[in-house]
């Protein structure tokens, strides 16, 4: 296709996510009926949610449905002509699921009266069709997290985040149902504070035909709004990291530093000026300081002379935080509804980071390490448009934009490059700690990624609910070197070389634009005995790209053989079915099954990566091989079976038990080629596979005494022929077997249980905590070192790992409605979470060869962060 068609394709992709209307579900339903007390149906009664504008009306059996509800818990009220009127309270409603409730009604004997009921809520939902945790505001804020990622990783199914066995990439992250992942890596692209969440949604099994470009689960984090009323809200906290006599076991210093964390946030809502608009304002200040420190001993300029180990250092000899982070984030949303059955809303999430990494290497030379900037936008409008109370037309318009660069110095012809020169140490001193020099990193990635989305939902009968919608995803992604330095011998001496020009040796950053689209039909039947989620969903990837004709002369550079042209890429299809049933069981239990085809392309960073083919004109038979990018790659696919059971025993005490397999194919990896010289190179492709088994237990027991406690346990068993799309080719460039075979991912974690207890309210003293227990994952054994004694791949098991961490909250009142809190985490001091171990051992803790590994046996960051203690004040207030 040309460039010129392939403009008209965009355009035309774009007309249609705008016209035919994909706004993943934030909002959710309350749906119910009314009887009497000869349980007849109460016909045109009214049913209004309180403090909102929502109302609905049964109908002739007494039903009603209210759509387009925000995540939270409400008052519900039903009035009839000549019934009392009654108020339902506690009825918590989730992002795109449907909250039942059923109200009794009595008829008006003399005199009108109100009656109020609680919502009795199981404690599972039994007309979920797949594993889904839905997180509320106010369990969010019991628990000892600060982020969404904390969040996530508590849920069953989650091990560091693969969902399930799969590889990193492989999770769909939205926020307020549009994607926040960055087209580089498939990540997640803002870091969301848990001040801003007003519910989060992990789905970790099966899921709808909205959500694409997911292959393993989606995590929607739905975030706070506008008020109309004026409040504000705050909090801050500091801590550091406590470990009073273990220094020695930890390799380090313990000296307490109570500001090393440090976080401030301030949140604003309220009404604008302007009529109908409601706006929500919120900063962070966040400050982190790891727990190794360095000391400043050298400077980058400093010269050593190694042979007589002679060493001078100039450094002013101050303590400094190895690994920091220096974040500023925020958020701005405005809402309208001036218009009639119309939502207008814009928001922007913007972080902007400094950081470095922990390298112990430079602990006496830390000014010598690069430094990481990254600053990030998400932002964009919402409409939201209902025709009468059963249809709903969303369209979105979003831009996500992330800028990283690694760099030392702004300017590759900064003259501290020359002053200083390339790293060095020496073993004789400070165990071959950098006493000189300063890193020549350059790289930068920049991802820019329009996104249109809309989807038509409408109520179609009492039972279906249907949505349509249409996708389109435009990201410009521009990654790589942004310059080279490096030392060459000219004039009989070495002298420092910058290289700005691209070239076959030397690429700098390169420009990325395929186009992803994508449409999907989805219904939701809801009946009395029986639910069904079933869809479809239609996706398409064009690289925009060019690939060599010839793979055995891509560089043209072996004479007397056919020449090769640059062939445009193929765009790439794809249709996934998903399918979900719930089966109640009497009235307290279910059975569901689910099944479905999910898709992914892999993130550009990886399928572009490498992809000048002029790195090849000097290849020789001799020469190592190496994986080459590919934009002509199909996309990665895992069929997905899930069967559960769910009881809710009593009214406090619920049990969910849940079996899944996971058929993973076409994953990337890499395929081996033959020049025509005989040479030979490797080249990404979708060759690896894999596959997951496993079972999640879960507890809910929401009154054990003074307590609610909760506890899910995950059994799983993840394999494949590789952990890495690299894999292959790293152990082909080490003269070992690369033909496929079936081990454990390096991932794979057999057993992994979160227990949560909570204990009193935030009304007055809450207490909380989380025990984290998880096996070891896979590394593999060697016999003896050198090549060649290692035992089979991943054979050997790390050990297992437990993990405490509290919350505390005492509610103070007074001015500001202020409280105070505490957080503890790895309250025992754990060292190893399935971290770094001796090859030859098994253990992190030692090694057989005690000399040849002392550098590795004396640096702390191979162990898990020490207990870290946060102190910390909350307080808010309205009118």
């Amino acid at each position: 296709m040309t460039r010129r068609s392939h403009i008209k394709l965009t355009l035309i992709a774009a007309l249609i996510a705008v016209a035919l209307p994909a706004h993943a579900g934030t909002r959710g339903r309350i749906s119910g009926f009314a009887l009497d007390d000869l349980d007849l149906p109460v016909v045109f009664a009214t049913v209004l949610v309180l403090e909102t504008d929502l109302v609905a009306h049964t109908d002739e059996q007494g039903r009603f449905m209210i759509h387009d509800v925000q995540p939270g818990i409400y008052a519900v009220r039903i009035s009839g002509a000549g019934y009392d009127t009654v108020t339902m309270t506690g009825v918590k409603v989730s992002a795109d699921q449907t909250a039942k409730i059923e109200f009794k009604m009595r008829e008006i004997a003399y005199q009108m009266e109100d009656v109020v009921v609680s919502a009795i809520r199981p404690p599972v939902d039994l007309g979920l069709t797949s594993s889904q945790a839905n997180l509320s505001i106010e369990e969010i804020e019991s628990l000892p997290v600060q982020d969404l990622n904390d969040v996530v990783n508590l849920q069953a199914g989650v091990v560091d985040g693969h969902f399930r066995g799969g590889r990193h990439g492989e999770v769909q992250f939205q926020v307020d149902g549009m994607s926040v992942n960055n087209a580089y890596d498939n990540r997640s692209s803002v870091s969301v504070d848990r001040s801003l969440l007003r519910e989060v949604q992990v789905i970790s099994g099966t899921f709808d035909a909205e959500y694409g470009q997911a292959m393993s689960g989606v995590v929607n984090a739905v975030l706070k709004s506008g008020t109309e009323d004026f409040r504000w809200n705050g909090e801050a906290f500091t801590g550091g990291f406590v470990f009073p006599g273990r220094a020695e076991l930890r390799r380090t210093e313990d000296t307490v530093r109570p500001t090393s964390i440090q976080n401030f946030h301030l949140g604003l809502s309220g009404p604008t000026r302007l009529p109908d608009t409601v706006f929500l304002l919120s900063s962070r200040r966040y400050v982190f300081d790891d727990f190794v420190w360095g000391e400043r001993r050298f400077n980058t300029t400093d010269a050593a002379d190694f042979p007589t180990l002679t060493f001078d250092p100039t450094g002013d000899g101050q303590e400094v935080a190895m690994g920091y982070n220096r974040e500023w984030s925020g958020v701005a949303k405005l809402t309208n509804t001036t218009m009639e059955h119309t939502r207008l809303n814009y928001q922007a999430l913007v972080g902007s980071t400094r950081s470095r990494r922990n390298d112990y290497g430079f602990r006496l030379n830390p000014d010598g390490l690069a430094t990481q900037r990254r600053f990030s936008i998400a932002h964009g409008f919402d409409v939201s448009h209902h025709f009468g109370g059963s249809t709903f037309l969303d369209v979105s318009a979003r831009q996500n934009y992330m800028k990283y660069e690694e760099k030392a110095y702004d300017d590759i012809f900064d003259s501290r490059y020359d002053a200083a020169s390339y790293p060095d140490g020496d073993l004789g001193y400070e165990d071959g700690a950098y006493v000189q020099g300063v890193e020549f990193t350059r790289y930068i990635q920049e991802s820019d990624t329009r996104l249109f989305k809309a989807s038509l939902a409408s109520q179609v009968a009492q039972v279906h609910a249907v949505k349509i919608g249409a996708e389109l995803s435009l990201p410009e992604v521009r990654f790589g070197n942004s310059g080279y330095l490096y030392y060459s011998l000219l004039g009989g001496a070495e002298q420092l070389v910058r290289s700005v020009d691209d070239s076959a040796d030397f690429p700098l950053a390169a420009t990325f634009e395929p186009v992803t689209m994508a449409a999907y039909v989805q219904d939701t039947a809801e009946f009395d005995d029986l639910t069904i989620r079933g869809g479809l969903r239609f996706e398409s990837f064009d690289a925009r790209s060019s690939v060599p004709s010839d793979l055995a002369n891509p560089a043209n550079s072996i004479a007397g053989v056919p020449e090769s042209h640059s062939v445009p890429t193929t765009v790439k299809h794809r249709v996934s079915p998903r399918l979900g049933l719930a089966f109640p069981i009497g009235d307290n239990a279910a059975l569901h099954a689910s099944y479905g085809h999910f898709t992914q392309f892999p993130g550009l960073g990886q399928i572009f990566s490498n992809v000048d083919y002029r790195r090849l004109e000097q290849l020789q038979a001799s020469d190592q091989v190496f994986a080459m990018g590919n934009p002509d790659i199909r996309p990665e696919v895992t069929i997905q079976y899930e069967v559960g059971f769910k009881k809710a025993v009593d009214l406090d005490f619920g049990l969910e038990v849940t079996t899944f397999y996971k058929d993973i194919r076409d994953l990337l990896g890499v395929e081996f080629l033959e020049l025509y010289n005989g040479a030979e190179y490797s080249r990404l492709t979708n060759t690896d596979f894999g596959n997951v088994f496993g079972v999640t237990v879960a507890l809910d027991h929401r009154r054990l005494g003074p307590f609610n406690v909760g506890l899910d346990y995950t059994w799983q068993q993840a394999t494949g022929n590789s952990s890495d799309p690299l894999e292959t080719a790293v152990r082909a460039a080490a003269d070992e077997d690369p033909r496929p075979r079936l081990v454990p991912f390096s991932w794979d974690q057999r057993h992994t249980l979160n227990l949560t207890a909570t204990y009193g309210s935030t009304e007055s003293l809450l207490l909380s905590s989380v025990l984290r227990y998880q096996s070891g994952q896979p590394y593999t054994p060697v016999i003896e070192r050198g090549h060649g004694n290692g035992l089979e791949v991943n054979s050997g098991r790390k050990p297992a790992s437990l993990v405490v961490d509290l919350r505390g909250e005492r509610h103070l009142g007074g001015p500001g409605d202020a409280s105070f809190f505490f957080r503890v985490f790895n309250l025992t001091d754990a060292r190893f979470v399935n971290g770094h171990v001796f090859a030859d051992t098994g253990s992190p803790y030692y090694s057989r060869f005690p000399e040849a590994d002392r550098i590795t046996l004396d640096n702390p960051t191979r162990y898990y962060a020490p207990r870290r203690i946060e102190l910390g004040v909350r307080f808010g207030g309205g009118r």
